[in-house]
């Protein structure tokens, strides 16, 4: 099994109640979404283009939401060109390619689909020479149109001011898309979700038209958008790096002011040394935080079953309640790391 390593990141430090500092680092978490770590091709199906018998009611509800021709095609196009891109720059997938089909259609209209067979899903993986299938299952914008004049004050040639209308104009663009992601040789839907975005213009003016700048703008940012909501969709089979906020001890007896100043230089294995030394301490308080402050040093190099064994110490032994919560955050990091070791092993 491939050996994991974690990577950290130590921030500035701020000084906090009960003798403890904050510290912050990076830790790669697993994706939300495991897909087995065997699968190296993948396919891509745009399902958002409405069926014949249902594409007349769309076109009525895209002028009723005020939508220009073609703008949900485009903007399910530029989603698609953004999980593309997104898993093409990852070296988790060695293969990805959109997926030809003509089996498949949409209801169209905001609906999301029915899941498909697997009898056709299997046929689309195999004309296709792929082993899982993410299929864009609908994309669909709603706009809103808010329009009203307001009394502005505006100042004259004499000193005073004169009230004038100015004219404005609030375009609200939600776009929704619905994704499914199919793993053939499992025969599971891997993932199945729906995600709501919104994308907000206004402009303002002392005339219609300048109140109108608004539209002009939209289309470039709805598409912006649904190009970046492909890319957020691909992180889903992504394992990703997260910040995360720790304490640890800085009062306790000399040496942890010590070890606190060590710490602040990045030193953390010279303040280790110290923490070791208070781990014997006759006081059973200082005992117990330094046990505490050697779980954390076993988590910045990545130790985490060197990490439990301290805070089960720390809290066994020496009654430390801060060890009982802090072996809980790393009950839960051992968890992730497991995850993380199946999704990256291939």
């Amino acid at each position: 099994m491939r050996k994991i390593y974690f990577l950290f990141f130590l921030m500035p430090f701020i000084l906090v109640s009960c003798g403890m500092n904050y510290l912050t680092m990076w830790v790669t978490e697993p994706a939300p979404v495991t897909i087995n770590p065997k699968i190296t091709k993948v396919g891509i199906i745009d399902r958002s283009k409405a069926s014949e018998e249902t594409e007349k009611y769309d076109n009525i509800d895209k002028v009723l939401s005020a939508e220009g021709k073609n703008f949900d095609k485009e903007g399910s196009a530029k989603t698609v060109n953004g999980l593309i891109e997104q898993l093409n720059n990852n070296t988790r997938f060695t293969e990805v390619k959109m997926a030809e089909t003509e089996r498949i259609q949409n209801p169209g209209v905001g609906v999301f689909p029915a899941a498909l067979t697997w009898d056709v899903v299997d046929q689309i993986a195999k004309e296709n020479d792929v082993q899982v299938l993410f299929v864009l299952s609908f994309y669909d914008t709603d706009t809103h149109i808010e329009y009203k004049v307001v009394m502005k004050d505006v100042a004259n040639p004499l000193g005073g001011t004169v009230p004038v209308p100015e004219h404005h104009c609030i375009v609200t663009t939600t776009i929704k898309t619905g994704w499914r992601i199919y793993d053939v040789a499992d025969r599971v839907i891997a993932d199945e979700v729906i995600f709501k975005d919104v994308v907000v213009s206004e402009g303002h003016g002392i005339n219609p038209l300048s109140a109108a700048q608004a539209v002009m703008g939209r289309k470039e940012a709805v598409m912006q958008t649904s190009y970046q909501i492909g890319i957020g969709y691909a992180t889903r089979v992504l394992p990703a790096r997260v910040r995360v906020t720790r304490e640890y001890y800085v009062k306790g007896s000399p040496k942890f002011k010590i070890g606190k100043r060590r710490a602040q230089v990045g030193d953390w294995d010279g303040a280790a040394e110290l923490w070791l030394e208070e781990t014997k301490n006759p006081k059973r308080k200082a005992a117990g935080r330094a046990c505490y402050n050697m779980a954390i040093h076993c988590e910045i190099n990545g130790d985490l079953e060197g990490a439990y064994e301290w805070t089960s110490k720390a809290y066994t032994d020496y009654k430390n309640k801060e060890a009982l919560r802090y072996q809980q955050v790393i009950k839960f990091r051992m968890a992730q790391q497991r995850e993380l070791e199946y999704q990256t092993d291939h």
